[in-house]
């Protein structure tokens, strides 16, 4: 059977400025909060391997660039590193660091690349972390300063923005889990978190419209559908309609609708938990939605309602309890379940309640531990296992583009391998091989070259 996508179809890949940059001292680049946090901790980072090098993205973009092309890879989506660009509180704009996403939005336009740049992919810089971060509610004009100034320099070279990504993640794992920085278990904190980005990213879109910006503006989200163990019990499809409203709606509606979901205030008011909301605040999320959405998937979450008692502080983890079944696919390497029926429920619920707005897959991906042992005897790695992975995701896509859902596109996560924080390089993502022991030495990868013939004919035959 042939799956073949729509004219123009945007197959590309994503990355981050601070996953594979490096270059975190030069350039008169300020610390961010991974720079300082492996600085004081670096026995939290896997190997030892912090944010200084990562992918050295910053010496050798146009190496990068030119190999992503061969790829495939025809749009790019990386951030602009708030502390490349903003030196301090105070605002004021360096130099080197803007010249620098000049150059790469540059040669990516020369190499036919399409250039979708993300204004915050979590690395906030020490210098606001050290007053308190986004629960400090002066972040807000200072992002959206930020954002201005990007908006200003980069405007007429970028047609697609993004606020955040994953703004979900930043109160999650930094304010529950404990997975990032401050590494703290604190709801209230939490919410004040979470109020503050979504202040933030709309602030920003409603500084893009007011410069009259070209091009279109949007949020990625990571959508994680909750499927709950009994669709017959009552508890359980609470459970999973909670867990939906805490992981993906919290972001999702005010960002797509303007408006905070009614179920949300009320999870909040019976916990005694306070949104600092100003006069005002509501009217500008309200008016200022996004253009388009991306969408992160990698794996769904499995809920059923508590069944033990729940101990400890105020956590998400009050509300459900996570099961498995036997038969469940996973990637071993990362512990996440293989789903890709979740593509064409995620595409059903962006059509049904969302306005079908224009969306595309912002990430989907497969990391895997030691990919070496897959190399041949030419060096390649033979990764036939992130091919299968990709196409089995297509297919649903595939099958909700047919059912009218408008997805315009999908990116890989990653095109090449790069630095997952705290896990550094342990799982690796790349169509492309970087060797950090080797001078981040770049090599094709088998799903590269099949990549490639995906991207070069819109599509595939299986």
């Amino acid at each position: 059977m042939r799956y073949q996508f729509p004219e123009n179809f945007m197959w590309g890949g994503a990355s981050s400025g601070p996953q594979s940059e490096g270059g975190s001292c030069e350039g008169r680049k300020a610390p961010n909060e991974w720079d300082y946090w492996f600085s004081i901790n670096p026995e939290r980072f896997y190997n030892n391997v912090g944010p200084s090098r990562t992918s050295d993205f910053y010496h050798k973009y146009k190496e990068y660039i030119k190999m992503m092309k061969e790829a495939g890879v025809k749009s790019y989506r990386t951030s602009i590193q708030w502390s490349r660009v903003i030196l301090n509180r105070e605002g004021e704009v360096n130099p080197e660091g803007i010249q620098f996403y000049h150059k790469v939005i540059d040669a990516l336009r020369e190499a036919g690349i399409e250039p979708m740049l993300c204004l915050h992919h979590f690395d906030l810089p020490y210098y606001w972390v050290e007053k308190g971060g986004f629960e400090n509610r002066d972040i807000v004009e200072a992002y959206t300063h930020f954002a201005s100034v990007c908006f200003q320099e980069f405007g007429k070279k970028v047609t697609y923005w993004t606020t955040f990504n994953e703004p979900i993640i930043i109160p999650e794992t930094g304010y529950f889990y404990q997975r990032h920085y401050p590494a703290v278990c604190d709801a209230q904190r939490a919410v004040n978190v979470g109020y503050h980005i979504q202040l933030s990213s709309s602030c920003a879109v409603r500084e893009f419209k007011r410069l009259g910006m070209p091009g279109k503006i949007g949020i990625v989200i990571n959508l994680t559908p909750s499927y709950c163990e009994n669709p017959q019990d009552e508890k359980d499809v609470q459970a999973s309609k909670t867990v939906d409203l805490i992981f993906n709606r919290s972001f999702l509606d005010p960002s797509v609708l303007g408006v905070y979901p009614k179920e949300l205030k009320e999870l909040l008011d019976s916990e005694n938990l306070t949104v600092p909301v100003k006069e005002g605040d509501l009217d500008i999320i309200r008016q200022n939605t996004v253009d388009y959405l991306g969408v992160n998937y990698y794996h769904p979450r499995r809920v059923k309602a508590r069944v033990t008692p729940f101990e400890g502080p105020l956590m998400p983890d009050k509300y459900f309890e996570p099961y498995t079944f036997a038969g469940q696919k996973m990637n071993t390497s990362r512990g996440w379940e293989i789903y890709e029926p979740a593509v064409y429920d995620i595409a059903m619920n962006i059509k049904e309640n969302y306005g079908n707005l224009p969306w595309y897959i912002s990430e989907n991906g497969m990391g895997i531990m030691d990919e070496e042992q897959f190399m041949d005897a030419e060096g390649m790695v033979q990764d036939d296992y992130r091919i299968e992975f990709i196409k089995g995701h297509l297919k649903y896509l595939h099958k909700a583009i047919e059912e009218g859902a408008n997805c315009f596109g999908y990116h890989l996560w990653a095109p090449f391998d790069c630095w997952s924080w705290s896990n550094a390089y342990k799982n690796r993502y790349g169509l492309l091989r970087v060797d950090i022991t080797d001078g981040c030495k770049i090599t094709m990868k088998k799903s590269g070259k099949w990549f490639y013939t995906l991207s070069d004919t819109n599509g595939f035959d299986e």
